[in-house]
């Protein structure tokens, strides 16, 4: 008897994860599809002469579509559901990525990648959503996690196809390559199941214990089913409730750390690695972006180390740690822009300070906040909670990459590393004073403390 539960536990994991990777592919467009700019820029750059407020805008162009997605989506994986919505942004992926290789114009470009973004902005929040509702609790950030990781894998592949493509200035090819995985996860998706907790939220208990069933819970999909209902109520949640006071904490929390992932400086790495270390004295545009590769195989190493780490010592110490890391490799980044006389030292400074950064950065901020945004919203407004959270994330994203290269220019650049780096001291303060640690917490258990009115802050103390 007890090799057939065992059995039948390894298939559960089996399918459970299989629906985590198909659904993380999300993440890996949404990887590729920011990293690739950073490459193809400096091409485009010498094809259409840029000025610095052109490249901003087309690198920028991206972020404005992520914003108008994740400000109107919310609503619609609440209403149509996790799978369809994501089904659909691969759609969006797929016609974005061939439009902008098409393209002859710097508008036509713009144009396109907006498209690309407003599918980034859904994904960004429905990936990890779906996968967080299909997972049991004591994987669930390893699972939700999976999403992180293929977004750095996306974004390493996007910087080795610039690097191979650079001897042949192949800027169309680097956007056309991103519409394969994107028709991946069109199949992959088609093949798999609704989220359980979206099916309950809409009635259709047959098909959520059907669901339930097949991801191992035949004997306690009654119980199960019984928790989720009682998350809900008959009343579909309104915008207004969205903003009543006990959700309020669990809003500040998501925007907070959406504000610190990104104004500590994420993104002037990964979209503009190789023009930093071309600042450094890199004069090839290859060998630029050869440096930038390697700190992407960095960025997905160090998620794989979150991953394996998440479960087990929980959120915050994760957080703690890698923003320490971050304060200290800006720091030093800034220190060796301020010494431009140190010319081959800088070099060596420039590419280890940038690869522990993006360590640091991918063993907290980077997954976690994902992570915490799909597990802290109550069940029937989870999906437009999510949406306002990750609406923060991609507008800080827009003002951090649309201002970066006038920072440099107001501040210098080793001024602008050291803001970054006074801002990230700011971001360990506030997961101290605010953060939960949901480690090992049911998404039900989490909801009932919110509406008991309790402090998130004490959650899993």
């Amino acid at each position: 008897m007890e090799e057939k539960n065992s059995a039948g536990s390894s298939q559960i994991n089996i399918f459970i994860y299989i629906t985590a990777f198909v659904a993380a592919l999300a993440g890996l467009l949404f990887g590729y599809d920011t990293g690739v700019i950073s490459g193809a820029i400096l091409f485009l750059k010498d094809q259409f002469h840029f000025t610095a407020n052109i490249e901003e805008g087309v690198v920028s162009a991206v972020l404005v579509g992520a914003v108008i997605g994740a400000a109107v989506s919310g609503s619609l994986a609440d209403r149509f559901g996790r799978r369809r919505v994501i089904i659909a942004t691969a759609m969006l992926f797929a016609g974005g990525a061939i439009g902008a290789a098409m393209s002859n114009t710097v508008s036509m470009i713009i144009v396109f990648r907006i498209l690309i973004g407003m599918a980034i902005g859904v994904a960004s929040y429905t990936a990890p959503l779906y996968i967080s509702e299909i997972s049991p609790p004591n994987a669930r950030g390893a699972l939700v996690s999976l999403n992180q990781l293929m977004i750095t894998c996306g974004i390493v592949v996007s910087y080795l196809v610039d690097y191979i493509l650079a001897g042949s200035n192949s800027w169309r090819w680097m956007f056309a390559i991103g519409a394969l995985p994107a028709v991946i996860l069109l199949i992959g998706m088609m093949a798999l199941y609704e989220s359980p907790r979206w099916l309950v939220s809409q009635e259709r208990m047959k098909e959520a214990r059907e669901v339930l069933s097949r991801m191992g819970q035949t004997e306690n999909a009654t119980k199960e089913l019984i928790k989720i209902q009682k998350s809900l109520s008959a009343k579909e949640a309104s915008w207004k409730e969205l903003f009543s006071p006990w959700i309020r904490p669990a809003l500040f929390v998501g925007i907070g750390l959406a504000f610190f992932q990104q104004v500590t400086g994420i993104n002037t790495i990964i979209y503009y690695a190789p023009t930093i270390f071309e600042f450094a004295g890199f004069e090839s545009h290859k060998v630029s972006i050869l440096a930038t590769a390697g700190v992407g195989v960095v960025n997905v190493v160090m998620t794989l180390v979150a991953i394996w780490l998440i479960d087990r010592i929980g959120r915050k110490p994760l957080l703690y740690v890698g923003l320490t890391g971050m304060i200290i490799s800006l720091g030093f980044l800034g220190f060796a822009f301020s010494l431009p006389q140190l010319s081959e030292a800088l070099k060596v400074i420039a590419v280890l300070s940038v690869m522990f950064y993006i360590a640091s950065f991918a063993i907290s901020l980077g997954p976690i906040f994902w992570l915490i945004i799909s597990e802290i919203y109550p069940l029937k407004i989870r999906g437009r909670a999510m949406s306002i959270a990750t609406m923060g994330n991609w507008g800080f994203n827009l003002l951090v990459a649309s201002t970066f290269l006038t920072l440099i220019n107001k501040l210098g650049k080793a001024g602008a590393f050291w803001f970054y780096a006074v801002v990230s001291i700011g971001g360990i303060i506030f997961c101290f004073l605010f953060v939960p640690e949901t480690k090992g917490q049911t998404l039900e258990n989490i909801e009932k403390h919110l509406k008991d009115g309790k402090n998130l802050r004490t959650l899993g103390c």
